[in-house]
C-alpha cells in the first residue's frame, strides 16, 4: 500500500468539520470599522490594530488607560448613558453621528457586553436620515396585506431587498434535521434564480446556527477585504475576546471561500426566530461589495423582529384554525365510539374519520391481537413486526418516522406502501395501536452541490474546503415518506386522549385512567387559552370601558361594534393614501353617512377644506362618533331636528369646530357620566393637547372644540359637489395584459404600491430605481410600456425618457411636485401622473397612452 503524504487524513470527512471552528473568537474585525474593548473600571482592554486610520489613536496609545483620556466627554457621557440600556446579555444598543475625538469626525457606534467587558464598535457616520420606524411601519404595513404564507415569504424578500440593496435576497428555511430550502427570492433582473434550492446542514455549522440565535443581523461587506486583528489576542487569563454580538466580526476563511465561490462580493443576513426557535434566514447576496447605512441596517434588522412575530401569529393562526376543526372531529370520533364500540375495529370508518384531519394513505388497527386494515397497510405478518417494534420504542406515547426501514430494515420490502408510520397508542397493556400509513413519496431534491464532498486542502491549508460547484444536484429519495407535521402529531395525540378514554371505559381500571385522560384534557384547554390570551388583551380596553355604561347585553355589544366600525372608517381613510394627511369634511362626511343613511343631509357642513395628521384623524373620528350616537339616541337627530357642525382655522392656525343641534327634543343634562361622555370631553384635551366643551342647552346641545395648529397639515381649496360625488374610476383587470411595464421609482414604498398597481392590470413589472439600473432592465428585456418617476434622487430620468421616445416605446411620467414640474418642451404631451397615485388613477392615466379608450 502506498504512503499517504504527510498531514493527510486517513479517512473521508465532509462539511461537518466546519461545526469544530471558533467563530465567535476569530479576533478580527471587517475594516469598515473598529473595536475598542473596556474593562469594568473603563480601561482599555483591547484595540483593533486599525484604531489610527479612524481616529488617530494606535493600540500601542490606548491600551491599559482609561477611556475619559481618549475620547471626548460628550461621547463618553453618551455611551455611559446608552449602556444603562443595555437590558439582557444579547442586548446592542446604538448611537448615530458622534464624534469620539474633540473636533474629529462623526462616527456611528454600537456598544454591549462582552462577559465583563464593555464593547464599542464605531464606524463613519454615514448621516442617513432615514426614520427607521417610519419606513418599517410601512413596509410591515404592506406585509400585513399579503395573502397566504408563500406570498407573505415572498413580499418579506422584496422588502429586505428594496431596504438594503442587494442584488439577491432569500427566505431560506431550516428544516428539522438542519438542512435548508429556499422558499422564496427577490432578485436583480438577469441573474440565476435559487428558487427552491436545498442546502445540506453543514453550509451553516451548528455553531453559526447558534449565533444566529443570539446575534440576528450580520453584514459581510466585502468579501474579499483583509479583516484587522484584535489586539491583544488573549487577555491576561489567556481567554480570547467573545465577539458573538460584535457588528463588524470578521469572517471564517471557510467561510469566505464558500461565498468566492459562489462569486458573492458581500453578504447579509436577518435571522428568522419563531417560538425561540432559529426558523430560518432572510440571506442576502451582493456581487460586489456593499455596506448598507448605519440607519438602513438597524431598520432591516429591526424589520426582520417584526417579520418573525407576524410569521409566529401567522403560522399559531393556521395551526389554531386546523386544531380547532381536528378537535371537532375528536368529538365526533368520541361520541360514536362511546355508542358503539364496535366503530373502534371498523378500519374502514376510522379512515375515513381520521383522514379529515390527518391525511394517509392506509390504516391498521390492532387490538387484543385482531387486525383490520383499509387501503395501502402491509400484510398482516408485517403488522406484527410493526407493532412489535411499536411496543419496544413508542412508549404509550404516539409515535412517527418518515422512513420505516430506517428502524425496521425489513419494512424496505413493502416502503411502496409504507413508508411513514403514525402510531396512535390505545391502552399501556397489552398494547393496542391505531396506525397510520403513508406510502413512499418519490421526489427529486434540487441541491447546491453534493451535500456529501470528500475533503480538498484549499489555500488555508490542511482544513475544509467548501464545495466549488453551486450547480443544481439532484438526488432521488426513495424509502421516504412525507413526514407528519407537528401540528398533525398535536391533533394524533388529542386524538389518542379520545380513544384512550373510551378504551379505559372498557377495562376495570376505567376510573384511574380516566382521571388521566381529564388531566391531559385541562392541559389541551389550558394551552388553549395561553393561545388566545393575547388576542383578548387588545380588546379587553375597549371592553371595559364600554360595558359600564351599557344597560343590557345589546346595548353593549351594538355600541362596542359601531365604536370599533368608526376606527375602522376612519384607518381606512388615512390608510387610503399611505397614512397621509386626511379631510375633516371626509371624516364627518362617512361618519354620517355610515350612521345615518338617507339621513345625513340632516347633519349640515360648513368650513374651510382642512386637512388633518392621521393621529388627529383617529381621535377625532371617536368623538364624532360619540357626538352623532348621543345626537340619534337623545338630540338632534332623534326627532326631526338637525345638526349644525362649522368650523374655521384662527389666525395662530388651530381649528375651532362647533356643533350646535336644534329642532330636536328638549335636552336634559345626563345624570352620569359613561365612556362616550369621556371620549368627548377628555380625547381632545388628553391625546391632542386641544380643548373640548360641551354645553346642554334646553333648545339643542352646543359643543366647540379646539384642535392645535400641530395637527393641522393645510387647507385646501373648498371642497365642491364634484369632489364630493365624483367616483372613482374602475380598474380595468385586463388593461396591460400582455406587457412587460418599466417602473422606474426611487422610493421603495411607492414602488411596491406601483408594482401592485400594475400586476393588478395584468402587466409584467420590471422596476429599476435609477437611470443605470433602468438602462441595464431595457439591455436584458423587451419593454413595452414604461411609468418614469422624473425626479430620482441627484437624477432625472429624462435620459431614460429619451432613449423610450428613441424606440418607440410609450411611457408617462409621474411627480410628487404636482403642477409646479416644467417638463422639457419635447416631452410637453407626455402623460403626467401626480404622486400619490392609486391603482385607478394609473389606468386612467395609461389607457390613452396605449390606446385604449378616447
Amino acid at each position: 500500500m502506498a504512503d499517504r503524504d504527510a498531514g493527510q487524513p486517513d479517512f473521508a470527512v465532509d462539511l461537518s468539520n466546519c461545526d469544530r471552528e471558533p467563530i465567535h473568537v476569530l479576533g478580527i474585525v471587517q475594516p469598515f470599522g473598529f473595536l475598542i474593548a473596556l474593562t469594568a473600571d473603563w480601561l482599555v482592554s483591547r484595540v483593533s490594530t486599525n484604531s489610527a486610520q479612524f481616529i488617530g489613536l494606535s493600540p500601542q496609545d490606548m491600551l491599559g488607560k482609561p477611556i475619559a483620556d481618549l475620547l471626548d466627554g460628550e461621547a463618553i457621557h453618551a455611551l455611559r448613558n446608552r449602556i444603562t440600556l443595555l437590558r439582557g446579555p444579547d442586548s446592542v444598543e446604538r448611537l448615530f453621528s458622534i464624534p469620539l475625538i474633540a473636533g474629529g469626525p462623526s462616527f456611528d457606534v454600537a456598544v454591549h457586553f462582552s462577559g465583563s467587558l464593555v464593547v464599542i464598535e464605531a464606524e463613519p457616520a454615514s448621516h442617513d436620515e432615514m426614520e427607521a420606524s417610519s419606513t418599517v411601519r410601512s413596509m410591515v404595513a404592506r406585509l400585513a396585506q399579503a395573502d397566504g404564507m408563500a406570498a407573505f415569504l415572498r413580499d418579506g424578500a422584496r422588502q429586505v431587498r428594496a431596504l438594503t440593496g442587494f442584488d439577491r435576497v432569500m427566505v431560506y428555511r431550516f428544516a428539522e434535521g438542519g438542512d435548508g430550502e429556499v422558499v422564496a427570492e427577490a432578485l436583480k433582473p438577469g441573474i440565476d434564480s435559487f428558487f427552491g434550492l436545498h442546502y445540506p446542514a453543514s453550509d451553516i455549522p451548528v455553531q453559526a446556527r447558534a449565533l444566529y440565535l443570539r446575534n440576528i443581523f450580520r453584514v459581510i461587506a466585502d468579501v474579499k477585504s483583509v479583516p484587522v486583528p484584535v489586539v491583544p489576542a488573549l487577555d491576561p487569563t489567556g481567554a480570547a475576546l467573545d465577539m458573538s454580538l460584535c457588528l463588524t466580526r470578521a469572517v471564517s476563511p471557510i467561510h469566505i471561500e464558500y461565498l468566492g465561490n459562489m462569486g458573492v462580493g458581500a453578504s447579509l443576513s436577518i435571522s428568522i426566530i419563531v417560538e425561540g426557535k432559529l426558523w430560518g434566514l432572510f440571506a442576502c447576496h451582493h456581487y460586489a461589495p456593499r455596506l448598507p447605512t448605519f440607519a438602513q441596517r438597524s431598520a432591516a434588522e429591526l424589520f426582520g423582529q417584526i417579520f418573525s412575530m407576524m410569521l409566529e401569529s401567522r403560522e399559531r393562526a393556521q395551526t389554531a384554525e386546523y386544531e380547532g376543526k381536528a378537535r371537532q372531529v375528536a368529538d365526533r370520533l368520541l361520541s360514536a365510539v362511546a355508542q358503539d364500540h364496535d366503530l373502534l375495529t371498523n378500519a374502514r370508518w376510522l379512515g375515513d374519520i381520521i383522514f379529515d384531519t390527518i391525511p394517509a394513505d392506509g390504516v391498521g388497527v390492532y387490538i387484543d391481537g385482531q387486525m383490520t386494515f383499509s387501503g395501502l397497510a402491509p400484510d398482516a405478518p408485517a403488522f406484527v413486526a410493526i407493532v412489535s417494534m411499536l411496543n419496544r420504542v413508542a412508549a404509550s406515547q404516539v409515535y412517527t418516522t418518515d422512513s420505516l426501514s430506517s428502524v425496521l430494515p425489513e419494512a424496505a420490502a413493502y416502503a411502496d406502501r409504507v413508508s411513514g408510520v403514525l402510531a396512535i397508542p390505545l391502552s399501556r397493556r397489552p398494547r393496542d395501536y391505531v396506525v397510520l400509513f403513508r406510502a413512499e413519496q418519490l421526489r427529486s431534491v434540487r441541491w447546491a452541490g453534493n451535500p456529501e464532498k470528500e475533503i480538498e486542502y484549499g489555500p488555508n491549508g490542511p482544513r475544509l474546503t467548501p464545495r466549488k460547484s453551486f450547480e443544481s444536484w439532484s438526488e432521488l429519495v426513495k424509502g421516504v415518506a412525507l413526514p407528519f407535521l407537528p401540528a398533525e402529531l398535536r391533533v394524533a395525540e388529542a386524538l389518542r386522549t379520545a380513544l384512550l378514554e373510551v378504551i379505559l371505559r372498557m377495562s376495570d381500571s376505567a376510573d384511574a385512567e380516566r382521571q388521566r385522560a381529564h388531566e391531559k384534557q385541562e392541559l389541551l384547554i389550558a394551552e388553549l387559552n395561553h393561545r388566545v390570551r393575547n388576542i383578548l388583551s387588545l380588546i379587553r380596553g375597549l371592553l371595559s370601558q364600554t360595558r359600564d355604561s351599557a344597560r343590557s347585553v345589546d346595548e353593549f355589544i351594538g355600541t362596542l361594534e359601531s365604536r370599533v366600525h368608526a376606527l375602522a372608517r376612519a384607518h381606512d381613510q388615512i390608510t387610503a393614501d399611505r397614512w397621509s394627511p386626511a379631510r375633516l369634511y371626509d371624516l364627518i362626511e362617512v361618519e354620517s353617512g355610515a350612521y345615518l343613511g338617507e339621513r345625513s343631509d340632516r347633519v349640515q357642513l360648513s368650513g374651510p377644506n382642512v386637512l388633518l395628521t392621521p393621529g388627529c384623524f383617529t381621535v377625532l373620528a371617536l368623538v364624532i362618533h360619540e357626538m352623532l350616537t348621543n345626537a340619534a339616541k337623545y338630540g338632534a337627530l332623534s326627532d326631526s331636528g338637525t345638526v349644525t357642525i362649522d368650523w374655521r382655522v384662527d389666525e395662530d392656525g388651530s381649528l375651532l369646530i362647533d356643533w350646535t343641534e336644534s329642532g330636536g327634543p328638549p335636552v336634559v343634562a345626563p345624570t352620569r357620566r359613561g365612556f362616550g361622555s369621556t371620549v368627548i370631553e377628555r380625547s381632545i384635551p388628553y391625546d391632542l393637547g386641544g380643548h373640548a366643551e360641551i354645553n346642554y342647552r334646553l333648545a339643542g346641545i352646543e359643543a366647540h372644540f379646539c384642535i392645535p395648529a400641530v395637527h393641522v397639515v393645510s387647507v385646501l381649496p373648498d371642497v365642491t359637489a364634484t369632489d364630493r360625488t365624483k367616483p372613482a374610476a374602475p380598474v380595468v383587470p385586463g388593461l396591460l395584459k400582455g406587457r412587460n411595464v418599466l417602473l422606474v421609482e426611487d422610493n421603495m414604498i411607492i414602488a411596491m404600491d406601483g408594482e401592485d398597481a400594475l400586476r393588478d392590470l395584468g402587466a409584467e413589472v420590471v422596476t429599476a430605481a435609477s437611470v443605470g439600473r433602468a438602462h441595464e432592465a431595457i439591455a436584458i428585456q423587451p419593454v413595452d410600456l414604461a411609468v418614469l418617476d422624473f425626479n430620482l434622487g441627484p437624477e432625472t430620468s429624462l435620459p431614460i425618457a429619451d432613449l423610450l421616445a428613441e424606440r418607440g416605446i410609450p411611457f408617462l411620467f409621474a411627480t410628487g411636485y404636482g403642477d409646479g414640474l416644467e417638463l422639457p418642451s419635447r416631452f410637453e404631451a407626455i402623460t403626467l401622473v401626480k404622486k400619490p397615485y392609486s391603482g385607478a388613477t394609473l389606468a386612467q392615466a395609461l389607457a390613452p397612452v396605449i390606446g385604449v379608450g378616447n
